[in-house]
C-alpha cells in the first residue's frame, strides 16, 4: 500500500483508461479548430477577486465551492473553478480585442476546482474543454457554438443527450423579470441562505436543486413572458438557425445555469443516463462580463463541456471508442543483438513509426508476452544469426504470419504494411 493516496474528491488518469479521455479532448476541440478557434492556456489560479465579480458573490461555486487562499505574499488567490473568467481575462490583458477580426474566438483544455460533495460524475478536481467567442453579438454565434458542441459529441458516437435552451434576457428586460420574481419568492418559505441568495440574484433559486424548494417555485413568474422584442427576436433567430442545421433542441423555460454572469442566450447538454449529475456541458451568452471585470463592453457567447462526464455519458450508451494501439511495432533483441534492434527502434520512430521494444534483458517468451500486452501490429525480432545474415523477422501478429526483412528495407517495409 502507497503512503500517500490522491486526494478526496480527485481521481489518477492512467493507461489504458486514460486514452479515452485524451480521444474525448480531441473529439471536442476538432470541431472547433476547424471553425477558427484558437488554443489558450491559463494559469491555474487567478486573483480571488476575478470570480468573485465575475461568476458572481451568490454562486455556490464562490460561495461554498471555491479553492481561495492567501500566498506567502499576501495575494489573494483561488483555484480557477471555472474557465470562462480566466479566458476573458487573458484576453484583455493581451488587447485581443483591439487586433481586428472581432469576434476573438478561442478553445481551450484544462483542469478546474471545486469543493464539492464527492460523488460519480462530481469531482472536486474535473477536466473540461471549452470555446468563447469574445466581441460580437451575433445569433449565429450562439448557434454556430450549440451546432459544434453537438457535432463534437456525434462524432464521439453519443446519442442518448439533450439539448437545452431558454433565453434569460438582458440588462434591459431582466431587472422587470426580476423584482417581479423577488417578489414571488418573498412569499415562501425559505430558509435563511435562500432569502439571501433571492435578495442577490434571485435567478439563482430557480437553479436550487433541492425537492422542498422546488416545490415552492411551483407557478413562479416565468421569464420569457418578460422578454423585450429584442431579446424575443435574438432567441427566435438562434432557435431558427439550430433547427436550419438539423439540430434538435428543448425549450426550457427555467434553464438559468449556476453562473451569475449569462444574459440571453443559454443553453445545457443532458445525458439522462448519469443520474443526478445529468449535465454534461453547457455554456450561453454572456454580454456584461468584460465590463464587470474592468474591460470594456464585449459582448461573447461561450460554452464548456465536461470530459469525465461525457465519459461516463460514453460508458453509460456503451460506446466504444476506436482507439487506435499506441505501438505499431514492438522490438525483441536475442543475445547480443540488443544494440542493432534499439537502433532500430529509433530508426523507425524517427520515420514516424510507433515502435518499443522489450526492456531488462528478458527471454523470447517473456518479450513476445510483452509484444502481445502492447497491442502492436508487427513484432520485431532480431537475433546473432539474423544480424549475421543482414535481416531481420518480422511477424504479424494478426495473422502470425513471419518474413525476414533485409535490414536496410525495414523502415520502408512497415511503413508500406501499416498503410
Amino acid at each position: 500500500m502507497a503512503t500517500f493516496q490522491a486526494p478526496k474528491g480527485t481521481y489518477d488518469l492512467i493507461p489504458p483508461v486514460s486514452v479515452k479521455y485524451l480521444a474525448v479532448r480531441e473529439a471536442i476541440a476538432a470541431p472547433l479548430r476547424n471553425s477558427g478557434y484558437g488554443y489558450i492556456e491559463t494559469p491555474g489560479f487567478e486573483d480571488v477577486g476575478l470570480f468573485a465579480r465575475g461568476v458572481g458573490e451568490s454562486t455556490d461555486i464562490v460561495s461554498k465551492e471555491m479553492y481561495a487562499f492567501e500566498t506567502k505574499g499576501g495575494d489573494q488567490l483561488a483555484l480557477r473553478p471555472e474557465g470562462t473568467a480566466s479566458v476573458l481575462r487573458a484576453a484583455l490583458e493581451a488587447s485581443l480585442h483591439k487586433k481586428g477580426n472581432l469576434p476573438v474566438k478561442l478553445w481551450y483544455s484544462g483542469s478546474y476546482y471545486r469543493y464539492e460533495k464527492p460523488q460519480a460524475g462530481r469531482y472536486r478536481h474535473f477536466s473540461q474543454v471549452g470555446a468563447e467567442a469574445i466581441g460580437a453579438e451575433d445569433p449565429a454565434l450562439d448557434a454556430e457554438l450549440i451546432i459544434l458542441a453537438d457535432q463534437a459529441y456525434r462524432s464521439l458516437g453519443l446519442r442518448n443527450f439533450r439539448i437545452l435552451l431558454n433565453s434569460l434576457g438582458d440588462k434591459e428586460c431582466r431587472p422587470v423579470y426580476r423584482e417581479a420574481l423577488q417578489s414571488f419568492l418573498s412569499g415562501l418559505d425559505l430558509d435563511e441562505e435562500t432569502v439571501r441568495r433571492a435578495g442577490i440574484n434571485p435567478l439563482r433559486v430557480l437553479d436550487d436543486k433541492r425537492a422542498e424548494v422546488q416545490k415552492q417555485l411551483v407557478g413562479a413568474p416565468v421569464l420569457r413572458d418578460y422578454l423585450c422584442d429584442a431579446c424575443k427576436a435574438y432567441h427566435e433567430q438562434v432557435r431558427a438557425l439550430v433547427t436550419a442545421a438539423g439540430v434538435q433542441f428543448e425549450d426550457d423555460e427555467k434553464l438559468v445555469r449556476g453562473l451569475d454572469y449569462y444574459t440571453r442566450t443559454t443553453f445545457e447538454f443532458v445525458h439522462d443516463g448519469l443520474g443526478s449529475q445529468s449535465a454534461v456541458g453547457g455554456g450561453g451568452r454572456y454580454d456584461g462580463l468584460s465590463e464587470m471585470i474592468g474591460g470594456p463592453a464585449l459582448p461573447s457567447v461561450g460554452w464548456a463541456l465536461g470530459v469525465d462526464r461525457t465519459v461516463l455519458a460514453l460508458q453509460a450508451e456503451g460506446v466504444e471508442l476506436d482507439i487506435p494501439a499506441s505501438t505499431s511495432v514492438f522490438a525483441v533483441a536475442l543475445g547480443e543483438a540488443k544494440p542493432t534492434v534499439f537502433a532500430l527502434v529509433t530508426q523507425l520512430r524517427k520515420a514516424g513509426v510507433a515502435a518499443d521494444m522489450s526492456y531488462g534483458g528478458k527471454g523470447l517468451k517473456g518479450a513476445m508476452k510483452d509484444a502481445n500486452r502492447s497491442g502492436a501490429r508487427f513484432a520485431l525480432v532480431v537475433g546473432e544469426r539474423d544480424l549475421a545474415e543482414g535481416v531481420v523477422q518480422l511477424k504479424d501478429m494478426e495473422s502470425g504470419e513471419q518474413t525476414s526483412v533485409p535490414v536496410a528495407e525495414l523502415v520502408d517495409t512497415v511503413r508500406a504494411r501499416l498503410a
